[in-house]
């Protein structure tokens, strides 16, 4: 069978599994719909966090990243990894103890403040919207190459089936569906990299493969019969192009800090993860999730830089110096032909070539040591075809170099394996995970909008005398709402989906870690100071993300070299300092309150916890 029909067949029968789990376990209550009843077990619930938590950016984008970036993609692993780190540690067992549905539920509560509930559930709902969209942007992207439709039409698929399965089974339903999305993510996710690595290397182990040494026929093709570490030949091919090595980092080291320190606490400040805590029966339960979670995290994070790695090597050796069709290439004596994949991809609107100097070749080019190709804009193919067969576009691509080759960073996972020229099930697989990444997240995130409107805003807040069936009908009206926001989103994306996730996290950072932080460990913190800390630091941390990824501002004018995606780093030192200052100018928090936080962070007093949920 052909790409497409491989398709077909393993992304529908993955559908058909996740609908079926999401009939089988639909909610009958809001227990189950926000929190699953709190009867899942650990193992369980520490897969559906994996899914959860390992979206779209980082099954499709962050090995991309990698790919293109090298060393300076690195923060997006370090941040990412060590916030669930972070997050394992330092917050999951308290917050399950508190015995909460949702984040705005413990601000309100512990700030004893109906406002302060009002302003997490609007942090809770912009972060979340933000997230999403990189979440359907992924699934766009997606099924514009394997069932060759518009990334429109793709976003539309996805929308539908994630209205289906959140809308209808609740957290109780989207946690079951998770762990199954979980199997088919890690499975398609590692498959292709086995192969790649058995065949670049020689190892079956990515892990270990990426740090050794090219062997095998395609090892020597690239390497020019020399023995050489794959990291090397790497390092050669780049700089031979004129990109810098790809082990060299060319981010300022306080860009990389704020990215990997706004990327870890976002993390711990997460809504659609936090949550996640509040599905299992003890705190003790909590605890064993996040270490199982952490497991099942690590086997796709200890894999994405040697799939970045591989990919890159493919791309390079695949195209550099190719000819685009043959009829160019005929009379020169060894020359390329640029492989079908690439053309494939071309009609998807994300890989383009621009032949500047009219000679058929496609030249892929840096100068000045940039670590991937300046390119502005993204290209719109119009009908008809050039001098050499490759498709017109509409709008020249502008660089400050020769590279005539545009890809983006989004397609490599997706592309890799096709590059290496896999059996055709495996690219078909690779499509079934990248959709299970994104739409397991983009579950979890609808689901948080939906509680915080239902829940936070109507029960606690505007309507407290509503029935427990007009609530749960609030909640799946609110997220239909939601999905048709998303699509929008994931049709008018801010960016790559890394780079967006990116951005949910800056919020997160800026918002929720502190409140979240001062409401466990400091009695001092109260509800005017936590309040204002976090409305300072989340309109900074909007505000200059907005200005500089929608209104044209340059990298010239960043705060102090920092970069949008690092933002949320000085957004929260902003949050803790105005909580901290306007705290202790201000009376302290009742007793009671005082005398809650003493409870949920006493280790000695988990067993209390069916008490306090009670």
């Amino acid at each position: 069978m052909d790409v497409q029909a491989w398709t077909f067949v393993i992304v529908g029968l993955s559908f058909a599994l996740y609908i079926g789990i999401a009939i089988w376990s639909r909610a009958g209550s809001t227990s189950e719909f926000y929190v699953a009843g709190g009867g899942v077990h650990p193992l369980a619930n520490g897969m559906a966090t994996a899914a959860d938590w390992m979206s779209a950016a980082s099954f499709l984008s962050m090995a991309g990243l990698i790919s293109f970036l090298g060393y300076d993609g690195s923060v997006y692993l370090m941040g990412w990894t060590g916030g669930y780190v972070l997050l394992a540690l330092l917050l999951a067992p308290y917050l399950r103890k508190f015995g909460k549905f949702t984040v705005p539920d413990f601000v309100g509560d512990r700030y004893y403040s109906s406002f302060a509930r009002l302003v997490a559930v609007v942090c809770a709902i912009f972060i979340s919207f933000t997230y999403v969209a990189g979440q359907m942007r992924g699934v766009g992207v997606v099924f514009s190459r394997f069932l060759e439709v518009e990334i429109t039409t793709g976003v539309f698929v996805g929308m539908g089936l994630v209205f289906f399965y959140a809308v209808l089974g609740g957290m109780k339903g989207i946690t079951y569906t998770q762990v199954a999305q979980y199997c088919v993510l890690i499975f398609a996710f590692m498959m292709p990299a086995i192969f790649i690595a058995i065949q670049l290397t020689g190892n079956p182990v990515p892990q270990i493969g990426f740090g050794g040494d090219l062997a095998g026929s395609i090892g020597t093709q690239i390497a020019g019969g020399e023995q050489v570490s794959l990291l090397d030949k790497l390092d050669q091919l780049n700089t031979e192009l004129g990109f810098a090595a790809y082990t060299d980092g060319s981010r300022p080291w306080f860009d990389v800090f704020c990215i990997t320190a706004a990327l870890m606490v976002g993390t711990a400040g997460l809504p659609h993860v936090i949550v996640r805590f509040y599905t299992v029966p003890r705190v003790r339960d909590a605890r064993l999730s996040a270490g199982w979670a952490l497991l099942f995290i690590a086997i796709l994070y200890t894999t994405a830089p040697a799939i970045g790695a591989f990919g890159r090597v493919n791309l390079l050796d695949a195209v550099r110096d190719a000819y685009y069709s043959e009829d160019a290439a005929e009379g020169v004596e060894n020359a390329k032909v640029i492989p079908d994949w690439f053309k494939t991809w071309e009609t998807t609107g994300l890989l383009a070539w621009v032949d500047k100097n009219n000679d058929g070749q496609i030249q892929y080019l840096g100068k000045d040591g940039k670590a991937a190709p300046p390119f502005v804009g993204s290209p719109a193919f119009v009908e008809g075809t050039g001098p050499s067969g490759q498709r017109l576009l509409s709008n020249a691509l502008t660089t400050d170099n020769d590279n005539e080759l545009f890809v983006d960073r989004d397609i490599m996972v997706l592309a890799n394996p096709e590059i290496a020229n896999l059996p055709n099930w495996v690219i078909a697989l690779v499509a079934a995970g990248g959709l299970a990444a994104a739409l397991s997240t983009a579950a979890g995130l609808l689901l948080v909008v939906s509680t915080a409107v239902s829940h936070d805003l109507l029960k606690k807040t505007l309507m407290p005398s509503i029935t427990e069936k007009q609530e749960l009908l609030a909640a799946r009206i609110a997220a239909a709402v939601a999905v048709v926001g998303a699509g929008y989103l994931g049709i008018n994306p801010p960016d790559y989906v890394a780079a967006t996730v990116a951005f949910a996290f800056g919020l997160a950072a800026s918002s929720f870690f502190p409140a979240i932080i001062l409401g466990v460990f400091v009695k001092r913190a109260n509800r005017e100071g936590v309040v204002t800390g976090m409305i300072c630091g989340i309109t900074f941390t909007a505000g200059y993300i907005i200005y500089f990824k929608f209104m044209g501002g340059s990298s010239d004018q960043w705060f102090m070299g920092i970069s949008p995606e690092g933002i949320g780093t000085i957004g929260m030192l902003i949050n803790f300092v105005v909580a901290f200052f306007v705290s202790n100018i201000t009376k302290e928090p009742p007793q009671e309150v005082q005398d809650l936080v003493e409870r949920i962070r006493i280790p000695q007093g988990a067993g209390e916890a069916h008490e306090i949920d009670a």
